[in-house]
């Protein structure tokens, strides 16, 4: 298998896991949204620790915490990934994973924005395009919904503010994401040890149901691992359009698996979402191919 094809591999691996894990969530629904956010943040750190010590990065990540702005950065990415895993795993409790699936398909487009609001790109025409065409979509779902979609929303911001900081950092993935865990450790570890004082906490209950709650540091540190491997190996046009597995799959999870609601309305505001995403994909291939050919013109 040579560089391109493993890096698909990798790619589409990480973003059919990362799609199919509100099944997972489902299955734990024994124990309440903030008991699994608890159990993703305190064994991941502990998968991340076993990662690290295999591939001799715990010194490189020891001198991330040494560096105050570097830290600072990342306590502040601790909060959005937490923020983000909370909303993620509760709208699946909630039966709400149409609309967490409109959150990631809208996430590239609330990146674009980020992009001219934050750091004053120039937007494209197909760019103005898309965020027009999703504009129009939101709306039609918040009426459709009778509210603002807030878990789209959210999700879509704090993932996308959650990018624009991570860019800012010369850093690998693995030791960013243990540095977060690790911040987030302390208050996911004190609040599952008050639950397990209180009784309360269906970790420890029985043997099986430990180990699934163990294995949400699992299926957070290997997918991520996977979707690193893919950037190093892939263009970003292809990375970008890979993307839309994730959301693509929840949808399918929605309607098929949970048979969640999904009226007309909703249909014309997910379609206006598709076609702005069709329009910005392009865009995303056009530049990319332009990038190209003005680096084969500087050899």
């Amino acid at each position: 298998m040579n560089r391109n094809s493993s890096g698909i591999a990798y790619g589409v691996g990480a973003y059919i896991i990362w799609g199919l894990l509100p099944l997972y969530w489902r299955w734990l629904d024994r124990a309440s949204a903030f008991e699994i956010l608890a159990n993703r943040a305190v064994w991941s750190l502990m998968v991340c620790i076993l990662f690290l010590a295999y591939q001799k990065q715990l010194r490189r990540t020891l001198s991330l915490i040494k560096n105050t702005r570097t830290f600072s950065l990342l306590a502040l990415t601790s909060l959005l990934l937490s923020m983000n895993w909370g909303i993620y795993i509760w709208s699946v409790s909630v039966d709400r994973v149409v609309e967490a699936a409109l959150g990631y398909y809208i996430t590239p487009l609330v990146a674009v924005s980020f992009g001219v609001l934050v750091l004053k790109e120039k937007l494209r025409r197909l760019q103005i395009v898309s965020i027009a065409l999703a504009t129009i979509g939101v709306v039609i779902l918040t009426v459709a919904y009778g509210h603002i979609p807030l878990i789209a929303l959210g999700l879509a911001v704090s993932w996308g503010s959650y990018s624009l900081i991570k860019k800012q950092l010369n850093a690998g993935a693995l030791e960013t994401l243990s540095v977060e865990t690790l911040v987030a450790f302390i208050p996911n570890f004190a609040f599952l040890s008050y639950l397990i004082n209180k009784n309360e906490a269906q970790f420890g209950q029985d043997v099986g149901f430990s180990l699934a709650l163990f294995s949400a540091g699992l299926f957070t540190v290997i997918p991520l691992l996977m979707f690193n491997a893919a950037t190093t190996r892939l263009p970003l046009t292809v990375t970008g359009l890979l993307q839309y597995i994730t959301p693509s799959i929840m949808f399918l999870v929605g309607i098929v698996i949970f048979h969640e609601p999904l009226p007309v309305a909703k249909i014309v505001g997910f379609i206006f979402i598709w076609i702005a995403l069709t329009f910005l994909g392009t865009d995303l291939v056009k530049s990319g191919r332009s990038i190209n050919q003005r680096k084969g013109e500087t050899f």
